[in-house]
């Protein structure tokens, strides 16, 4: 397929996952009593008014509390577009107020709210908070592949034939706008790093940096983010997380580079805030006269609202003068607003966002010579491009053996949604890419099998880790089979997730079992930290129970984390317990079927990996077989029977 035959393609792909994404939240949300949504977890109520006050860039901010205090899971989180709702009886219609939610803690929520006002009901009692479906992500990135579709005879439509087209073409250094950088490379890297570094300053179309677990992905791009300040002036950097897109703000402002973020304060980490652009405006030199005119703004449509309609010709036509006195004072402040916009624009170093939020209103008809994609693996192919609309090369990060994008529609998946423009262009210009080799993270008897695996035996366990061990009693790996043990999985009726208790009690037993061995003083003295991963919700759920329930692990709660694998892609932990849960008679391993996952899984560990599942229902798909054959030829097997 051509490239435009392939981008129309993605298109009606994304609008099959709009529709899933749509039909889920119409499922969960829109079609469900009050009762049900509040059990499912999309919807709290009762809530109450906590407080209220004004946040960074004059915006709104609620506290709400719920009424009631709950354990279950449930769908809210920082950057969530929500509705809060009043439902109080004596209205012929439900009162609603949008907003995003800056963080969930326990039974408490902090909302930015929509609008310049806070509504008069939200005092009135039968308040609520419902998850919405967020529909602008979808609209920017029906947008991007439109006009990357359209694009002929300039940039995008070469950069468009780079990434999809014909394997061969390149394009060549246009008009000397992207000269080749001639810097000292930096100390701070080593050689493979080096040479993902000098092929970024060589580039001048794409370049790719594949950076497996633990080999300093981040320490690169930020040395190549400096480099290409020095030369250029200013870069555009983007991911598809807020999260991902703060940890480089936040390393990139600690290597004294001025950071401006772009995006929703709301959305964004507290070390993070102060470089935002509402943030940056309120410390501008000018925001004190853009204040005083916004306060005499408001003062004079409070005159003009004082008339009202039993008034003579002297009162209409005071109201007159007060109206158009209004409307310039309106002007003036967007105007003064824009001036400073645009001069934290142009004296900022690095421009930060999300691939969505580069969509942003203050970069319109704005370029950049270099934009740098993060967790490029991680990253959606539509929403890809809608910051390579402003640049004129690019510069990916990531990791396609990692998580994929998060996609709701298995058709669209299937189809090729899944894929990224990351491990499309790898594919396409091998040339292009450097993998980084020398990861500084792990033991290297862990890092061995996903080496072997996914990178070719590419990988070097760094002096510092390769032989770094709990304890010197203490194995780097353990398997733990439970085959024929009788440990069946089940199904929430509800959820229709998976779990196996059975499993849930053997982990919760070696866990404990392990923490005696190492001393619980040693423990907190040394700060060992753990993570209990499983890819089932379910398990997630019934593991955080006997956790709460264990006086050994009590004391050690800080340390200790239980989640999904998702919630721990780009972090590590001494000591990691996977769950595989799945064992059953069919050998079915659903969601494990997904093998980067369990690569993600495996590699947040630096000094040992424990693995339980059942090697009878795992030995069926041939990467659960080539790791059974790991771990026994390692002499890291053991029977459940055994422990």
């Amino acid at each position: 397929m051509s490239a435009r035959e392939q981008l129309l393609k993605t298109q009606a792909l994304l609008r099959l996952e709009k529709e899933a994404d749509q039909e889920q939240y119409r499922q969960k949300v829109l079609q469900r009593p009050l009762h049900a949504r509040v059990k499912e977890g999309v919807t709290w109520y009762p809530v109450r008014l906590k407080s209220d006050y004004i946040g960074t860039g004059e915006r709104i901010i609620v506290e709400l509390e719920r009424a009631t205090h709950l354990e279950q899971p449930h769908a809210f989180q920082s950057g969530k577009v929500v509705s809060v709702f009043s439902n109080a009886q004596s209205k012929p219609q439900r009162d609603y107020q949008t907003g995003v939610v800056n963080y969930v803690r326990d039974n408490l929520m902090v909302i930015t709210l929509n609008g310049e006002d806070l509504t008069d009901w939200i005092d009135g009692g039968s308040l609520g908070i419902d998850v919405m479906f967020d529909e602008v992500s979808y609209r920017e990135m029906d947008y991007a592949l439109k006009k990357v579709i359209e694009a002929e005879e300039n940039r995008v439509a070469e950069l468009r034939e780079v990434m999809l087209g014909d394997a061969g073409y390149s394009v060549r250094d246009a008009g000397g706008q992207i000269p080749s950088i001639q810097h000292p490379l930096s100390s701070v890297l080593n050689d493979s790093q080096q040479k993902a570094l000098q092929k970024i300053i060589d580039t001048h179309d794409v370049a790719f940096i594949h950076g497996p677990p633990g080999t300093g992905k981040t320490t690169t791009l930020v040395e190549a983010i400096l480099h290409t300040v020095k030369n250029e002036g200013q870069v555009l950097v983007c991911a598809p997380s807020n999260a991902a897109i703060d940890l480089l703000v936040e390393k990139l402002s600690d290597r004294k580079l001025s950071v401006l973020r772009l995006g929703h304060p709301a959305r964004v980490t507290e070390q993070s805030l102060s470089k935002t652009l509402d943030a940056r405006i309120a410390e501008h030199s000018h925001f004190g006269e853009l204040r005083a005119l916004r306060k005499k703004l408001e003062q004079v449509k409070a005159q003009a609202g004082k008339y009202k309609r039993n008034y003579g010709h002297a009162q209409r036509t005071e109201r007159a003068l007060l109206r158009e006195e209004a409307k310039q004072l309106k002007s003036d402040a967007d105007m003064l607003e824009f001036y400073i916009t645009n001069d934290l624009l142009q004296s900022s170093d690095v421009i930060a966002c999300t691939l969505v939020g580069s969509a942003h209103q203050t970069l319109r008809g704005r370029k950049f010579k270099t934009l740098f994609i993060d967790e490029a693996g991680q990253s959606l192919e539509p929403a890809s491009w809608i910051p390579i609309l402003k640049a004129h090369r690019v510069i990916f990060a990531g990791d396609h053996h990692q998580l994929p994008p998060t996609i709701k529609s298995i058709d669209a998946a299937r189809q090729g949604l899944e894929k990224t423009l990351f491990e499309k262009g790898i594919a396409r210009h091998p040339e292009k890419s450097s993998m980084l080799q020398v990861q500084y993270r792990m033991h290297e008897a862990i890092m061995k099998f996903s080496s072997d695996y996914f990178y070719e035996k590419g990988l070097i366990a760094h002096e510092s880790v390769k032989k770094e061990l709990l304890r010197p009693s203490q194995p780097p790996i353990e398997f733990i089979d439970t085959a024929g043990c009788g440990y069946n999985e089940e199904q929430d009726p509800e959820t229709l997730s998976r779990l196996n208790k059975e499993e849930g009690n053997l982990v919760m037993q070696l866990v404990e079992k392990l923490i005696e061995e190492i001393g619980p003083e040693a423990w907190l003295d040394e700060k060992i930290t753990m993570a209990i991963i499983t890819p089932y919700r379910a398990q997630v759920d019934y593991l955080h129970t006997l956790a709460e329930a264990s006086p050994v692990l009590e004391p050690l709660h800080k340390l200790i984390s239980i989640n999904t694998v998702d919630a721990f892609q780009g972090q590590e932990r001494d000591v990691i317990v996977i769950s595989f849960v799945r064992s059953n008679e069919k050998a079915e391993v659903g969601f494990l079927n997904d093998i980067r996952r369990t690569n993600v899984a495996m590699t947040r560990a630096k000094k040992k990996l424990i693995m339980i599942g059942d090697s009878a229902t795992l030995g069926a798909h041939p990467f659960y077989t080539k790791l059974l054959e790991y771990v026994q030829e390692g002499g890291f097997y053991r029977s459940a029977f055994e422990v």
